[in-house]
């Protein structure tokens, strides 16, 4: 896994682009910093998928084990 302050970085920047892709309908350049960053994250947590890299991501700040984000409520 990569240094927690990258991590926190990609993630900032993927919610960042997401909100920036949802106002501007999408535009090529978003889309595709958006996908460079995604690719990161799941070399970095080694994941295949965008949501599995975020939520390995996310287990890997600090204090943010105490919460399992790994299956939805219910199940």
């Amino acid at each position: 896994m990569a240094d927690p302050a990258v991590v926190r970085d990609l993630i900032d920047q993927d919610e960042s682009l997401a909100a920036v892709g949802a106002s501007d309908a999408g535009s090529a350049q978003v889309r595709r910093r958006r996908a460079d960053g995604a690719y990161t994250l799941c070399v970095s947590s080694g994941t295949r998928d965008i949501d599995a890299a975020l939520i390995a991501a996310r287990h890997q700040l600090p204090g943010a084990r105490s919460l399992d984000d790994s299956a939805p409520v219910g199940s």
